[in-house]
């Protein structure tokens, strides 16, 4: 019965696709403007003008709403991620920012 109350609970909210989706509601655009201040922070990017005749990586937000083990909501999770299919081998590949996985362990 607990799985089918999580299940429950985990299907309850939409992610959003698209910027302009999560703009509508404030809980999206509140945890974009956690994750941008993270990133400032934690001294992430540096503003630099770009060489002639380069062209800067798109990046896009990706939207994840976080559960408890019992089904509640933890958090709404946003992430600003680069497109790093753009790149090319030897000339740009050491310049992308790759976020650290978070683990979790559980002791028995």
């Amino acid at each position: 019965m607990a799985h089918r109350v999580f299940l429950a609970a985990i299907t309850t909210y939409v992610e959003p696709k698209s910027f302009k989706e999560a703009m509508c509601d404030s809980r999206w655009r509140a945890a974009m403007q956690t994750e941008i201040q993270a990133l400032e922070n934690n001294s992430t990017w540096t503003l630099a003008s770009l060489p002639p005749g380069k062209k800067a990586l798109g990046s896009r937000w990706i939207y994840k709403v976080k559960h408890r083990s019992e089904g509640t909501v933890e958090r709404f999770k946003a992430r600003l991620v680069v497109f790093g299919n753009h790149q090319v081998e030897g000339i740009d590949y050491s310049d992308t920012f790759a976020p650290v996985v978070k683990m979790c362990i559980t002791l028995s």
